[in-house]
């Protein structure tokens, strides 16, 4: 099987690094900028592309929406096409309007357990309680400084980068690096309640 070409960046002039993909597989369809709808079936995910078979021959840089039943729609970019298959890469989430605050993300309580990591220590699991696209609340083991730089790994998918805001008692906030897409955030809500 021959490996896709290297996504590229938005300029579709050089490639670049791309993130962890995780297999999955999830029905849905598509629609194209010039309006040509098709089903395809999503593939693999990571936290700002996905993988895709489709019968439609696709070409690099065209504007895509992809629904996923009970999951969601999302636009992307196509990066790549290949024998009935293509790599996205998500669009990014439009900036608030000059003068409104964004709005705030949803929270989803959860229990269960995440690998976390400090910067020069061992991994070690802690509990996770709630989660939403732009961090999560932790009970620690090691105290952790307020504003030190952390990488939380949910189950699944690749480690995130975290900064600590806040600590109160046992418990810490954490707010990702670079926020969770929400279809991919939602994607792995239904996997946390579904360990509980």
């Amino acid at each position: 099987m021959n490996a896709p070409p290297p996504r590229l960046s938005p300029s579709l002039a050089s490639p670049i690094e791309r993130g962890e993909r995780r297999p999955v597989r999830l029905s849905g369809h598509a629609v194209l900028d010039d309006g040509t709808r098709f089903n395809m079936t999503l593939v693999d995910l990571s936290y700002d592309g996905c993988g895709i078979e489709c019968p439609v021959k696709l070409k690099p840089g065209a504007g895509i929406r992809l629904a996923v039943v009970q999951r969601g729609a999302i636009s992307a970019k196509v990066r790549w096409y290949s024998g009935g298959k293509a790599g996205l890469m998500f669009e990014p989430e439009p900036e608030p309007a000059k003068g409104r605050q964004p709005r705030r993300t949803k929270r989803v309580a959860v229990t269960a357990e995440v690998t976390l990591r400090r910067h020069g220590r061992q991994n070690f699991r802690v509990q996770v309680y709630d989660a939403s696209a732009h961090g999560c609340k932790i009970e620690f083991v090691e105290r952790p400084e307020a504003q030190e730089c952390v990488w939380v790994r949910f189950e699944g998918l690749e480690p995130l980068e975290a900064r600590v805001r806040w600590l109160e008692g046992q418990c810490a906030g954490l707010q990702f690096s670079r926020p969770i897409h929400p279809a991919v955030f939602d994607l792995m809500a239904e996997r946390l309640r579904q360990g509980q």
